[in-house]
């Protein structure tokens, strides 16, 4: 059975510093509903070309599940909270269970507190 269009989600991926507050802005996104899940990761090393040197940062790896048309709204926001002047912003999309994406769409959507 090939999957419905309701199961298809975004997983995006971004970077911050070993030392920002990444659970503060997990948490942020979360609250605002732009993420239904934030992962943060363990600090790890990132070696990339910037400004024409080769940098090498302790960075955390944050992993955030959204629907796909929340993804501008997500990227405007992280954009705005973001440290970085080029902050990694890249959009993965996934199938995922019904289950999960029901859950993942009702936590993205307008509160309904």
């Amino acid at each position: 059975m090939p999957p419905s269009p309701e199961s298809e989600v975004a997983i995006v991926l971004t970077t911050l510093g070993a030392d920002a507050d990444a659970a503060a802005l997990a948490r942020t996104l979360v609250e605002e509903r732009l993420a239904a899940c934030v992962n943060v990761l363990p600090p790890m090393s990132s070696t990339y070309r910037w400004k024409g040197q080769v940098e090498v940062e302790r960075e955390q790896q944050l992993v955030m599940k959204t629907r796909l048309d929340r993804v501008p709204a997500l990227q405007a926001r992280l954009k705005a909270l973001h440290p970085y002047e080029l902050p990694e912003f890249l959009i993965l999309t996934a199938t995922a269970s019904e289950e999960y994406a029901a859950w993942l769409r009702l936590s993205c959507s307008a509160d309904t507190r």
